[in-house]
This record gives structure tokens, C-alpha cells and sequence, in this order.
């Protein structure tokens, strides 16, 4: 279990990460990758990456950490939950040696970046339902599917894809992860359209017999599901912990607001109507953050099935609490809230994401009520 009370080594990184992301947010939806860069020198893109290949050697916790301190900055970095946490940490773990050697010094330095593409227009949430399908072909791979909302793959050298191969003694398709180089041959994207004002833009993924070596199997074609949640733990543990540093962010610009904005002779934080929802939104942030801590201690100590359920509580706790904060906040300013001189109005948007991805709340609830409590199955 992880201590109550943080290390005076997290402290300082906490320190150090915040006092290096203050005030230098991009403005919103331009390009961060001066930021990326900057921040992996500093060796915080990578601090949960093996030593040996030009990580930090830490873990999801430390990584997590560095998120939330980044997002409360006002200056989040998505790909973060993307390619050092499901990427870099699915091939530290299964990644054969030359892929390691190829990957892992450049995710850590920020010289490189991969893209994860898991979800598929007719799958949704049931990774059963996968499509995509790999086939050998001497002793190549052809990899054929689609794959949607898929984060960054413009900026990332390559993307891990998840697909399904046959099992030979069974029939059954079964998952596993290739590392498709952007420009290969047959390997399309399209962006989608949002809504969404985020620097990291979504696309849409076409494989036509997208041509592999055996060298872009990651891992053991026969550990499946293992592999596969090796990297979807860190995305959600990552996932609260965006969502955290975002409802943090919200919440101090509303409590510096309700102490300086002074109606009737006082400022509008005396009243409990004001104070008492920001003090209960501070509680909830607080409390995710332990579950996230947990799950992340969890995962670090190689619990992989203890942590699988800690890290969907995080996601929903962390997504729930960060949805109210910024709603609050936004109340708290009134109209100020709405204009784009304060920045909270772009957060409502944003804040309902960690509800949806990378995975919905009412999954969680199913998992939670199935897995935890012993319901009956619901789907």
C-alpha cells in the first residue's frame, strides 16, 4: 500500500515540475512540442522508463505525478498517457531487445513519439470485438483493419496497434500489438473533426495489408490479454491523473477569483454558496488523487490484477471530480467564466473526455458491480 504522505523525493518533483510549467502554456490548440521537447531534457517524459535505455527509472507513480503537475500548470500533455505510459511501458515489459534499443532511448528523450490505436468503429469498449487482423505471410505480418480516435499519429513516428491473430490450436482470434511505422505502405490516416480545442488532434486509421516484419510483433504472440493490459492500467492511472491536474487548474482559478472579487463590501468567497461547492470540489480532487496514488503503487509493484481495479476507480473518481470542478468553476465567474480572458470555458469540453476515454464510466461501473461486488454479469 502506498504511504498517506508522499516522499520528499515526489515532493521535490512535484515542486520541480510545477515550477517549470507555470506560465508556459501554448495558447490552446497550437502545437506543444517546444514543451515536449523541453520537458524530456529536464527527464520528465521519460522518468518512468528503464535507466539502462535513458529513462529515469521510476514508475507510473512518478509519471502520473509529473501529469497532474503539468495539467494543475494549466499546461497538460496528453501524449504523455499515450507514449512513454502505454507505449514505452508495454515494450520495457515485452519488447524484444532490439526493440528496446530502437524505442526506448528515444520515447524517453522525446526525440520520438508513438501513437497507441486500439478502439475501432464497431468495437467500442468490447476489445473482443477487434477486427483488425494480422496474418503471416512467410515471415512477414499483413495487418488489415480500422482503427478510430486515435491520438497524434501526425506527430508520432509510429503507432502500436492492437490486433487479433489466430490461434492455431483453437481458432480463436487472440490480441496482440504491432509497431507500425507511420509511413509504411497501406497505412492511412484521416483526422476526424472535433469539437474538442486540443493540440493533440484524432484520427482515423486505415490498415490495407499493411506489410510488417517480424520484428513489429511486440512480445510473445501468446500472451494476449497480458500484454494488452499492460499498457490500458498506466492509460487509465494516467487518465485520472489529467484529469486531476485539469479539475486542480479550474479550482484555484476560481478560489483566486471568489477572494478577489468583492460584491456588497466582501468578497464572494465568504458566502458558503460560493465557498462550500469549492471546498467539496477540492475534497473530491483529493480523494481521486489517493486512488490514483494507490492504483499507480499498485501497478509499480507488479499487482497487475489489484491495480487493474484500482486504476478504473481512479479514472472515474478523477473524471467525476474533475467534470464538477470546472463546473463549478465556470459558476463560481459567472460570465467570466464563459470569455476566453479566464480559460476555463475551453475545460468544459475538455473535462468530459476522462468521463468517455479510454474508457466510459458506465464500464467501469460494470466492471466494478461484476468484477468487485459479484453481480451478474450485464453484458
Amino acid at each position: 500500500m502506498p504511504a498517506l504522505i508522499e516522499s520528499d523525493e515526489h515532493k521535490a518533483l512535484r515542486e520541480a515540475v510545477a515550477a517549470f510549467a507555470t506560465g508556459r502554456s501554448p495558447a490552446p490548440g497550437t502545437d506543444n512540442r517546444q514543451f515536449w521537447q523541453e520537458a524530456a531534457e529536464l527527464g520528465y517524459i521519460g522518468v518512468n522508463l528503464p535507466e539502462a535505455y535513458g529513462g529515469g527509472g521510476g514508475g507510473i507513480t512518478e509519471l502520473c505525478l509529473v501529469l497532474e503537475e503539468m495539467g494543475a500548470a494549466g499546461n497538460p500533455l496528453l501524449m504523455m498517457i499515450v507514449s512513454p505510459a502505454i507505449c514505452g511501458t508495454v515494450i520495457t515489459r515485452f519488447g524484444t531487445d532490439a526493440q528496446k534499443r530502437e524505442w526506448l532511448p528515444a520515447l524517453a528523450d522525446g526525440s520520438r513519439l508513438m501513437a497507441f490505436g486500439i478502439t475501432e468503429p464497431d468495437a467500442g469498449s468490447n476489445s473482443h470485438r477487434i477486427t483488425t487482423t494480422a496474418r503471416r505471410d512467410g515471415t512477414d505480418w499483413l495487418l488489415t483493419g480500422r482503427k478510430v480516435f486515435v491520438s497524434g499519429v501526425d506527430i508520432a513516428d509510429a503507432t502500436l496497434v492492437v490486433g487479433r491473430t489466430e490461434d492455431a490450436r483453437t481458432g480463436r482470434l487472440k490480441p496482440c500489438l504491432f509497431i507500425v511505422p507511420r509511413d509504411t505502405p497501406g497505412f492511412g490516416r484521416r483526422q476526424i473533426d472535433m469539437e474538442l480545442n486540443a493540440a493533440e488532434k484524432q484520427f482515423e486509421l486505415t490498415l490495407d495489408d499493411v506489410r510488417l516484419p517480424a520484428g513489429a510483433l511486440v512480445g510473445d504472440e501468446d500472451a494476449g490479454l497480458l500484454q494488452l493490459f499492460a499498457g490500458l492500467n498506466p492509460e487509465r492511472i494516467m487518465t485520472a491523473a489529467f484529469a486531476i491536474g485539469m479539475g486542480r487548474y479550474a479550482l484555484a482559478r476560481a478560489v483566486g477569483y471568489a477572494r478577489d472579487r468583492t460584491v456588497w463590501n466582501a468578497p464572494i468567497g465568504a458566502h458558503q454558496a460560493i465557498a462550500h461547492p469549492l471546498a467539496q470540489a477540492h475534497i473530491d480532487l483529493e480523494l481521486a488523487r489517493l486512488m490514483m496514488q494507490k492504483a499507480a503503487h499498485l501497478y509499480d509493484a507488479g499487482d497487475d490484477t489489484g491495480a487493474g481495479e484500482a486504476a478504473n476507480m481512479a479514472k472515474y473518481a478523477a473524471a467525476e471530480a474533475c467534470v464538477k470542478a470546472v463546473d463549478q468553476a465556470v459558476h463560481t465567474l459567472g460570465g467570466n467564466g464563459l470569455t476566453r480572458e479566464f480559460g476555463l470555458a475551453s475545460l468544459i469540453t475538455a473535462a468530459r473526455v476522462a468521463r468517455i476515454a479510454p474508457v466510459s464510466r458506465e464500464m467501469i461501473l460494470n466492471y466494478v458491480s461484476h468484477q468487485t461486488l459479484g453481480l451478474p454479469k450485464s453484458y
